[in-house]
């Protein structure tokens, strides 16, 4: 797995300062050399008078265009695009060869020799997977001038942002492209549409038949040949990160999700395909409940389950029998099934897309596994068998598709008018029934689902997580806003450059669904199956204020398209950095690199405090991670006998997600397991173990048990969840009980920190799955956090087990993180894929506190 630690910034050379209000310095930076530094959140280029003093620096352009509006990076260039790829080196172990597909290696060459086929396909590089493979986009329709082009893209343009006026466009009705979009292989180890895909691109360059010609004439179809090549070489469903990207869309953590966001964006499909497997029969969207409520789900319903007859009808009608091939009917699982395969989170590519006015979104379900333990134990000739079934099926449901846009241009292009309409203007919701989606059958009060959309939320500035949230929306093509004047707004003052997300626009879905806190819908139904809560506004660490009601017409606003910097050093003194957000954390592990002199506050408070000599360097660590450090009082300063802080070295048995978070604050971390530790660990290479996943201390050997518990002896311990407690109880570090609730359970909660140094300043929410708590605490053990009292649950899915425990009611006002000398146990989920911003600080605390206390040898007993 890569290191994906933020590369260390070049030396930075302060040529102008400003004052803020309290005195510190606003940084106006001029980086030395010709190559551009790390980024790690855009500059604002308002030009307004809310601009802080500080200059632009000399990356902007670079950073802007990483969050620029979508019409502003759209290539208006006609088609056909040529575009020469550079083959990729043959690789003989890539695990598409088994099955008879194509590997990654011969797909720049495949798609150099579609080019060349015609006038109908180009091709260009979308964006860089996780391990520096290039996604290949290619764009199918009929030839267009660079004037034709420009045309299209200002009616695109014109739908999303004049929805009323789009509608009314006689030129939009008859020569608008219909936008589709395919996705292929976004699991690695779910090969098949990428060759569907290319079969039918093949198909579509030279048919020459008047369908075909009409389609192309009055469509651009996309394909994503293939979303995840690190997987489709190694055979993995995650990328080379260890991240599975179909679960990825509220973070887009990963580089692969950034380019299917943009993806969507830019292209803004009324239609799209997610091609995966393995389900037998094949299964086609529209779901089962529950429905996502954030978007205009009649719409959505009405397109894709007419669709999804014709998609199964094309599959059925090849012809496959279950005696015969295996293959089993196709389903529809809003018709077919009660629940178990829902539309509620956006973390989905095709619930994503919906947000940017797709509005026949599917993923489909392929029938026969090829994958995991049949691709070990199957013969070569039944794998390649089923395939070639496979790839037949993905086909049909491509050709379905094709057909249904041919046949329903006009009403797809009219609907998604229609959804970013009602955005625009504060429409409300309808209600799916069967006077609103007629044609559906089944339709009952199970899927209704809708929400109250506030007027408006309120960021207010200055903090790191508000500008990373800020960065974040408009990278999801959400329209913020930030007040030239101090305003007042549902009873509160804000100051000026507070920000304002104002839900009147096309995509309030998609403003809703990521700042809203959500919903408990445990009560809806009786499993999900996957995350049910997910509120950035809750977990990333910055105050999120939803205002009901009221008019915005008196205000002062001005659109952004980037948030502004936070930097600042205090001119004079020790100075003081509150580790509240993981870049604060990420600027503390880059000055210890430096060999910065560091120590903890004297109040306990989450803070660090550096020394005055280190001004310079805080300078340049402060406008690398956009941080503050505010002057150091004198309570805040620690006593010369406390020892320094120094960089934390972590040997982790941790998830994928955590590990990428870890790397991401910039500790240095060794991923270990149950077979590394076998294998025989040098742990004279660790300050610290942090165990999640991965490690069981009963199936190591005698000698690599003895090495753990003479680590432990000496060093902390980290836990999060049943493994993490099992280590640290089994090894006698801490005298607790760790209860386990529901293993499906997820969503967020409501905390009460208890103030000690794990906690201290940390928010009052945090996220859990497979929820755990801690009880029969014994000597010693500290709590630092508690689920809340009554229940804690916000939003998510939590239900009690069959015998009345493990539910939400049982974990009220029970620790959720305990700690001890050598020890801190997490019951909840606060690195969960690199999701939760706000609440990784806390981990970060325990390990240097764990680290700290080993190498200090100092042992703080509380009760």
């Amino acid at each position: 797995m890569r290191n994906t630690t933020t590369t260390p910034a070049r030396p930075v050379l302060i040529t102008a300062v400003a004052l803020t209000a309290t005195g510190s310095l606003l940084l106006t930076p001029h980086t030395a050399g010709a190559d551009p530094k790390p980024v790690t959140r855009a500059d604002t280029r308002e030009g307004s008078a809310l601009d802080t003093g500080a200059a632009k620096s000399p990356e902007s352009a670079a950073r802007r265009a990483l969050i620029a509006p979508a019409a502003a990076r759209t290539d208006t260039r006609g088609y056909p695009r040529r575009q020469s790829l550079a083959p990729d080196p043959e690789n003989p172990a890539d695990k598409s060869l088994k099955l008879g597909l194509t590997p990654y290696h011969a797909i720049a060459p495949k798609l150099n020799a579609l080019q060349a086929l015609g006038d109908r396909v180009s091709v260009e590089v979308a964006g860089t997977s996780a391990g520096g493979r290039r996604l290949f986009l290619v764009t199918v329709t009929a030839p267009e001038t660079a004037r034709q082009a420009r045309a299209q893209e200002r009616m695109r343009e014109l739908i999303e942002n004049a929805p009323a006026a789009a509608a009314k466009d006689r030129t939009i009705k008859a020569d608008y492209k219909t936008p589709v979009f395919v996705n292929n292989n976004i699991h690695g180890n779910e090969w098949e549409g990428t060759d569907a895909s290319l079969k039918l691109i093949e198909q579509l360059a030279t048919a020459g038949d008047a369908r075909t010609r009409d389609l192309l004439a009055h469509s651009r179809l996309y394909f994503n040949v293939t979303a995840n090549p690190d997987g489709r070489i190694a055979g993995t469903r995650a990328n080379a990160d260890g991240f599975d990207l179909n679960r990825d869309f509220v973070t887009a953590s990963q580089p692969e999700t950034r380019a299917m966001r943009q993806i969507e964006i830019d292209k803004q499909p009324a239609v799209m395909l997610d091609l995966h497997g393995y389900v037998n029969g094949t299964l086609i969207e529209p779901t089962t409940p529950p429905h996502g409520e954030n978007y205009e789900y009649d719409l959505f319903l009405k397109n894709t389950y007419a669709n999804a007859l014709g998609m199964e009808a094309a599959v059925n009608g090849l012809g496959y029998t279950p005696a015969k091939d295996g293959v089993q009917p196709a389903q529809i699982p809003f018709r077919d099934q009660d629940e178990g395969w829902d539309d509620w989170p956006p973390i989905f590519t095709p619930q994503y897309a919906a947000f940017h006015g797709t509005v026949a979104a599917h993923t489909v379900e392929i029938p026969l596994t090829v994958n995991n333990a049949a691709y070990t134990t199957l013969p070569v000739e039944e794998l390649r068998r089923r395939s070639a079934i496979n790839t037949a099926v993905a086909g049909a449901a491509l050709r379905a598709t094709l057909d249904f846009v041919g046949a329903h241009r006009a009403s797809l292009v009219a609907d998604q008018i229609e959804v970013f309409r009602r955005g625009s203007v504060g429409a409300a919701q309808v209600p799916v029934s069967a006077q609103s989606v007629p044609g559906v059958p089944g339709i009952g009060p199970e899927d209704v689902y809708t929400t109250a959309f506030p007027r408006a939320y309120v960021l207010p500035a200055g903090t790191t997580s508000t500008a990373r949230l800020v960065d974040h929306l408009l990278a999801n093509d959400v329209r913020v806003t930030r007040a030239a004047r101090a305003f007042r707004l549902g009873g509160r003052s804000y100051p000026r450059g507070t920000y304002v997300v104002d839900m009147r626009q096309p995509k309030r879905g998609l403003a809703n669904v990521l700042l809203a806190d959500g919903r408990d819908i445990s009560d809806k139904v009786s499993v999900m199956y996957d995350i049910s809560g997910w509120s950035l506004g809750r977990l990333w660490g910055a105050e999120v204020v939803a205002v009901p009601g009221g008019g915005l017409s008196g205000l002062s606003l001005r659109p952004v398209s980037a948030a502004a910097p936070v930097a600042s050093v205090a001119p004079r003194g020790d100075l003081r950095l509150r580790l509240d957000d993981p870049n604060a954390v990420a600027a503390l592990n880059s000055l210890l690199k430096q060999g910065v002199s560091v120590r903890r506050s004297a109040e306990g408070d989450g803070s660090v405090v550096v020394p005055a000599s280190a001004r310079a360097k805080a300078v340049a660590v402060a406008r690398t991670y956009d941080v503050s450090f505010t002057a150091a009082s004198a309570t805040h300063l620690t006593g010369t006998g406390v020892a320094p802080l120094r960089p934390v070295r972590v040997a982790a048995a941790v998830t994928a997600g955590e590990l990428f978070a870890l790397r991401e604050m910039g500790f240095d971390v060794a991923p270990v397991s149950t077979a590394v530790l076998n294998a025989g660990f040098d742990w004279s290479t660790a300050d610290v173990l942090f165990v999640s996943a991965g490690l069981d201390r009963a199936a190591l050997t005698a000698s690599a048990r003895s090495a753990l518990d003479a680590f432990l002896a000496g060093h902390g311990l980290v836990g999060r969840g049943a493994d993490g407690a099992a280590v640290g109880v089994g090894a006698g570090l801490l005298d607790v009980t760790a209860v386990e609730g529901n293993g499906d359970a997820n969503g967020v909660v409501r905390v009460v920190n208890w103030g000690g140094p794990v906690t201290a300043g940390a928010p009052d929410h945090s996220f859990v799955y497979a929820p755990v708590w801690f009880t029969d605490l014994g000597p010693g053990v500290r709590v630092e956090q508690a689920y809340a009292a009554g229940s804690p649950l916000v939003s998510g899915h939590w239900r009690a087990l069959a015998d009345g425990s493990g539910g939400p009611s049982a974990a009220a006002g029970r620790p959720s993180v305990v700690s001890g000398p050598h020890a801190v146990l997490f019951g909840t989920e606060p690195l969960f894929r690199d999701h939760p911003k706000g609440e990784f600080p806390q981990v970060a605390q325990a390990l240097i506190t764990m680290a700290q206390a080993s190498s200090s040898g100092l042992v703080e007993e509380s009760g």
